[in-house]
């Protein structure tokens, strides 16, 4: 287990963030100083203890658990990776796997802590890959190695940039996981502990390090996070049981690329009395039975103890989280119950003082800054080098994509990619003589534009149902097509963000769109049923982040292109294409 007291480091403080004369007013808006909520002492006995190095939920508190907690307890999920039980796993055929419910449940449940998913509804036997990420870096031997990967899968393989700054590849299957899994290593990747009850990838700022306007370079802080939660990928059980999964960001830039407002933890920077350091948003998430925005904590920690603040806030998750019905566990739940006063005390004393210092009103966010768009040549902060931000349409790759990525990320730059979350690729570190050059390549000038349209530079889409099981709907087809027509119809004044998600578990995260589309059936003009979208308005980033609201529910696809065209008209001062040509 990770001692306490070897997780403070030294962090020097950007060169441009001193305290400034005036302290910015938030405009996140702090909940009123209530009483918390009257808590029993025994509600704040630890429900998990630690028995032959993994942490366990005691008897005690088992009745009621979700069937998750029971595959957890029948068996340790982590297992798998740490004592190498995925080797004797792998070696056996789908039907014996599937005979026994230990090894059914091996498959299904317990290989997402080493990030392999079961596609057993739509692509039986073959499972999909989530690596760690951390702050959307990687390199082009890291990008060519996941192409051979998924090369061999044929039309199976496939990848894709998520909405967590992040690769998941397509295809895999089980026999091959233990050289997968190997050569994940030998490029200094890790698939572990990106799925179920564990610490997603930790988001950063994309421009982290070359950005002449960041705040603080992300980069550093995140590497120490992820490294931590897995124990520099070799597996970290002190982090392995948690009640639901959990997001973390760093945010270093004006524009929020890192959507703090959505995560369970996120990092804000700020000074205070001169010293650098991170005010503390807690509680962001997105469910199907619930969506809400982080709040503020009441805490600031120095840039040192970031790895600490992250150990004491998962650890309250961790020993007082319920384990009952999983749509309500997330960590706002527990907020909720303790009151966040309550919640606060629980992190504190579990720092490594024993305390917890209030909020810094010295906020290092412009509230007021404009948005930036990343796409085409930019001028990073290093002379001579610029950085190009690329589209990926809806995040999806294929091998040979990848390969001519790490290809030009070779020539042009210094071998490095950064991912975006809204699934958007940029090369980095690229000399700004040879910039026209990388502009005339072919591979930029068909899907992968640095220019691409008004409308498909923000369009987002999950996996769907071409993959997922739980998606309801096809949305990465979907979202290109209605997005193509849409165009065809309006012509818009300024970017409109467009998510697409399969489902209510809203991976896509349609509530903080412009406009957002939910899967779901419906029915068509016939009454019979058909593929749908409830759709939403109105949902923002940024320091005025807000979330949609349902606009119009229960829509045939084959109906959202006009509806889409007359939301743009009335909302986003759209200009229809046929009055736009007759003024001509």
């Amino acid at each position: 287990m990770t001692s306490s007291t070897s997780l403070s480091l030294r962090f020097s403080p950007p060169p441009h963030t001193l305290l400034p004369s005036k302290p910015r007013r938030s405009l996140i808006v702090t909940a009123a100083q209530t009483a918390p909520p009257a808590v029993e002492a025994d509600r704040l006995e630890p429900r998990v203890e630690l028995r032959d190095g993994f942490f366990i939920l005691k008897e005690k508190f088992r009745k009621g658990i979700n069937p998750q907690e029971k595959v957890k307890i029948e068996s340790e999920p982590m297992k798998l990776f740490m004592e190498n039980g995925i080797e004797e796993l792998a070696k056996k055929s789908m039907e014996e796997i599937d005979s026994q419910k230990l090894t059914k449940d091996d498959i299904d449940v317990r290989l997402k802590w080493l990030g392999l998913f079961h596609r057993r509804k739509h692509q039986y036997g073959k499972f999909m890959m989530r690596l760690k990420l951390p702050n959307g870096v990687t390199t082009s031997a890291q990008t060519r190695y996941l192409a051979s990967v998924i090369r061999k899968y044929g039309e199976d393989g496939c990848a894709d940039v998520t909405t967590r700054q992040n690769w998941q590849i397509r295809g895999v299957v089980l026999p091959d996981v233990p050289e997968i899994l190997k050569g994940l290593a030998s490029v200094g990747l890790t698939s572990l502990q990106s799925g179920m009850d564990n610490v997603r990838n930790s988001v950063g700022n994309p421009l982290a390090g070359i950005d002449p306007d960041e705040i603080v370079d992300t980069r550093p802080y995140n590497n120490l996070l992820s490294q931590f939660i897995t124990a520099n990928s070799r597996g970290n059980p002190d982090f392995s049981n948690l009640p639901r999964k959990w997001n973390v960001c760093v945010v270093g830039s004006h524009d929020l690329y890192e959507h703090p407002h959505i995560n369970d933890l996120a990092y804000m920077p700020a000074n205070k009395d001169g010293r650098f350091g991170f005010n503390l948003l807690v509680g962001g998430f997105f469910s199907a039975k619930r969506c809400e925005e982080a709040i503020p904590l009441n805490a600031w920690v120095p840039a040192d103890d970031v790895v600490p603040l992250c150990k004491a806030v998962l650890e309250a998750f961790r020993d007082l989280g319920n384990r009952g019905n999983r749509q309500k566990i997330r960590m706002m739940y527990l907020i909720d119950e303790l009151g966040i006063e309550g919640f606060r005390a629980e992190v504190e004393k579990r720092m490594p003082s024993g305390k917890l210092e209030r909020e810094s009103p010295g906020d290092l966010v412009n509230k007021k800054w404009v948005r930036r768009d990343y796409f085409g040549v930019h001028p990073q902060k290093q002379e001579g080098l610029s950085y190009i931000g690329l589209h990926v349409p809806v995040g999806r790759l294929q091998a040979d994509d990848m390969d001519e990525l790490a290809r030009l990320a070779d020539t042009y730059g210094s071998g490095e990619l950064r991912l975006t979350v809204e699934q958007n690729i940029i090369i980095p570190n690229v000399d700004t003589s040879k910039t026209q050059a990388l502009l005339q390549e072919p591979f930029l000038k068909n899907r992968f534009s640095p220019e691409p349209s008004i409308l498909m530079k923000g369009l987002v889409a999950c996996t769907g149902s071409q993959f997922c099981g739980q998606a309801i709907i096809e949305t990465k087809i979907n979202a290109l097509k209605v997005t193509e027509e849409v165009e065809r119809l309006v012509a818009v004044p300024k970017p409109v963000r467009m998510h697409w998600t399969g489902c209510p578990n809203t991976c896509g995260q349609v509530q903080v769109a412009d406009i957002g589309f939910m899967g779901c059936l419906t029915r068509g003009e016939n009454g019979k049923p058909v593929e749908g979208a409830d759709v939403y308005v109105g949902g923002r980033i940024g320091s005025d982040s807000h979330i949609g609201e349902i606009y119009k529910k229960g829509v045939p696809i084959t109906d959202l292109v006009p509806l889409v065209a007359e939301i743009l008209v009335k909302e986003f001062g759209a200009v229809p294409r046929v009055r736009e040509e007759n003024e001509d």
